[in-house]
């Protein structure tokens, strides 16, 4: 049929399995205003939350991680089904510094934690230990600093509709590691966070 309007109730395949391919190369399909599509991964909310508070953790140990008690980077949602996934993005300016002690090495991450209300708490780390995660390098001299600014890109199925909240941390390794930072040197960190339909 050309040019016409097909007016169906629903589409399926001859065999009722496999696939079903609307329009072709160089086509566009449109979807007109005040039409609701479902069951598309379309993105049903986004939150966001900021900060641009330094946080300082001083005699900062290995592969521990660390969070602001106060003027944290934090964003909660609340799914609208517990089939929806959520997508975390989280940038911040993450900083370790390194006592005299010698050569050694340096490494420093963000990690982000998982609150469900009334269910479990997740810490989400790029890698178990800092040692992988985030930024490494070694270092010839006794006393040294590394800074980066790490994105990291999550994606959850937390399978509830209760609220959840996502707070950002910093975590780090270091032959004689003594401080760690989360925006630090007058950055601004942010987190979105994203409800995807499942």
């Amino acid at each position: 049929m050309a040019d016409g309007t097909l007016k169906v109730g629903t589409i399926t395949t001859s065999s009722g399995s496999g696939t079903i391919t609307l329009g072709q190369s160089g086509e566009t399909i449109a979807v007109p205003s005040g039409v609701t599509m479902t069951g598309m991964g379309k993105v049903l909310q986004v939150v966001q939350g900021t900060s641009s508070t330094a946080f300082t953790q001083s005699s900062a140990s290995n592969s521990t991680t660390y969070y602001p008690s106060s003027n944290k980077l934090t964003a909660s949602i609340t799914p609208s089904s517990t089939s929806s996934k959520i997508i975390i993005n989280a940038i911040a300016t993450v900083r370790a510094d390194k006592d005299a002690g010698g050569p050694g090495d340096l490494g420093v991450a963000l990690v982000v934690k998982e609150i469900i209300s009334g269910g479990s708490t997740t810490e989400i780390y790029p890698t178990p230990n800092a040692y992988n995660a985030g930024m490494y390098i070694g270092i010839n001299d006794a006393s040294q600093v590394i800074r980066f600014r790490h994105n990291e890109i999550i994606y959850r199925t937390p399978s509830t509709t209760n609220s959840i909240s996502y707070e950002v941390g910093v975590f780090g390794y270091g032959s004689s590691l003594s401080t760690l930072f989360l925006n630090g040197d007058s950055t601004r960190g942010e987190i979105i966070l994203y409800e995807v339909q499942g």
